[in-house]
């Protein structure tokens, strides 16, 4: 903080709400008005105009511009790592492509999976995945980007495909020991990490459980006999475009290798890019010659692999459908997720500095008399750090600091804390289209989480669930006088 911080006045309850409810407004009408589209810039205005009032409400309470613009760049220094992880995935996938890695693993999916247990499978496959690896980033970028490209050989709903994806992914992300947000959720609380994942199993393995029930109902609708048709055509058209088989696969397993091993995200995300720009040069020459208009020779072949991680593949097969399904990725195409991520970032910023989003928390604060209602409003404040702050991350460490005192205060174990933190903080990110994890499954995935949102029943029942688990006693521990977290047992409320 700056030294004009002692002049500041402490904002009122009002005024802390003026630009969430100004925000709220404005991204409504920009959903009516632009639809789908809404991603593509409107949203982005609506977060800086949403920024500004919050400046204005700063400057009513004695914040200097330099308090605030100091404000937004240590906010966006928050979320630079993830901005660079994006733009390598957008490498990756470009690369993936042209190499016919995610060629190869939809047609391995069209091979072994079935319209009827499709999303079902997509759940449990991504689920899988995010376990071993523990990024659901990850999970959606690499596996998830192919089943998305097998639901369209086989004619399934791509916002199911993808709600089933997220599901899936943020299972695995939430319950492995390699998730950082898993880690971090523990270290805020002051809970042992297998603790914390164990006694998130009360309030995760039902809502997974209720997630696949679901997602198999839907399954078993689905039209068969035209899926099945669509699914032996781009079969088909696969073979034709790329060379297929197993050894495609490879920087896919690399990949999972050096995320298992538990190496940095960003240069194994980047290594899996080059990886595959290796791999096109030596199994998919044909393609790499497509690209370059007939021409070959190894000038031409770095030219196309370039292109591959700054603009991704470009794929021309006479199917439209399969054109729009195998081009696209690149670090361009993530550009507009990097805006919407800055222009969340300072806004969350804005709202921290200026003490409107601690004045917001405390206010929620107040009407917590149980226990039930005290893990109800930081199930909510999570929520709201997701929309405000459009960082995962803040919205478990933020909250996880002003709750603290009050869960040890009353005689909670801590690991209430980190479980309440996980079921909202880091299940609800991806559903929020600004915040950096729903406009990351927005570009891998390409479709909105407007869209997938209501199909990611795991990360809409598990924040319910905790609810409920809130309010009945079920699974709560306390701790008695000098006792720790590992001795602790269940009460009632």
């Amino acid at each position: 903080m700056s030294s004009s911080d002692t002049t500041t006045r402490t904002p009122s309850y009002i005024q802390a709400l003026i630009p969430l409810i100004a925000l709220i407004a404005m991204l409504a009408t920009s959903v009516y008005l632009f639809g789908e589209d809404s991603s593509y810039g409107p949203n982005q205005i609506a977060l800086l105009v949403a920024a500004g009032i919050a400046t204005l409400v700063g400057f009513y309470n004695k914040y200097t511009w330099s308090d605030i613009e100091e404000g937004i760049t240590e906010g966006i220094s928050v979320a630079l790592g993830a901005m660079l992880i994006i733009l390598a995935v957008g490498a990756l996938i470009g690369t993936w492509l042209l190499s016919g890695t995610v060629p190869t693993l939809i047609y391995l999916g069209l091979e072994l999976l079935s319209p009827s247990l499709f999303y079902v499978a997509t759940c449990v496959i991504c689920a899988i995945v995010a376990l071993a690896i523990g990024s659901s980033w990850t999970t959606a970028a690499t596996i998830g980007v192919a089943l998305m490209g097998v639901a369209a050989g086989m004619g399934l709903s791509p916002a199911i495909t993808a709600g089933a994806i997220v599901s899936g992914a943020y299972f695995g992300d939430k319950m492995s020991p390699l998730s950082d947000t898993t880690n971090l959720a523990a270290a805020v609380s002051g809970t042992e990490l297998f603790a914390h994942i164990r006694y998130m199993g009360y309030t995760t393995v039902p809502s997974f459980v209720i997630a696949l029930i679901i997602f198999s109902v839907l399954g078993f609708n689905a039209n068969t006999d035209v899926s099945l048709v669509r699914l032996q055509e781009m079969q088909s058209e696969l073979v034709a475009t790329f060379n297929i088989g197993w050894e495609m696969v490879i920087p896919l397993v690399v990949l999972f290798a050096l995320a298992a091993m538990r190496k940095p995200a960003l240069p194994t995300v980047f290594f899996g890019a080059l990886l595959g720009g290796l791999w096109a040069v030596l199994f998919q020459p044909e393609m790499i010659a497509q690209m370059a208009g007939g021409e070959t020779g190894a000038l031409t072949t770095l030219a196309v692999v370039w292109q591959a991680l700054a603009d991704g593949t470009v794929v021309v097969t006479g199917n439209d459908d399969l054109d729009s399904l195998l081009s696209g990725g690149g670090m361009s195409s993530m550009l507009n997720t990097i805006w919407l991520i800055l222009s969340a970032m300072t806004f969350g910023a804005i709202m921290e500095r200026t003490g409107l989003l601690k004045r917001f928390i405390q206010g929620m604060l107040v009407a917590a008399k149980s226990t039930g209602s005290l893990i109800t409003a930081t199930i909510f404040t999570c929520f709201g750090a997701n929309v405000l702050t459009a960082d995962q991350y803040m919205a478990i460490v933020l909250p996880g600091r002003m709750f603290k005192e009050e869960y040890a205060r009353r005689g909670l174990d801590p690991r209430v804390l980190s479980r309440t933190l996980e079921d909202s903080g880091t299940i609800t990110s991806a559903l929020i289209p600004w915040n950096t994890c729903g406009a990351y499954m927005f570009s891998v995935l390409a479709v909105s989480p407007f869209e997938y949102g209501p199909f990611a029943f795991f990360n809409l029942l598990v924040p319910l669930f905790a609810i409920i688990f809130a309010y009945t006693g079920f699974s709560i521990l306390y701790l008695k006088p000098g006792e720790n977290q590992q001795s602790s047992k269940t009460l009632k409320v």
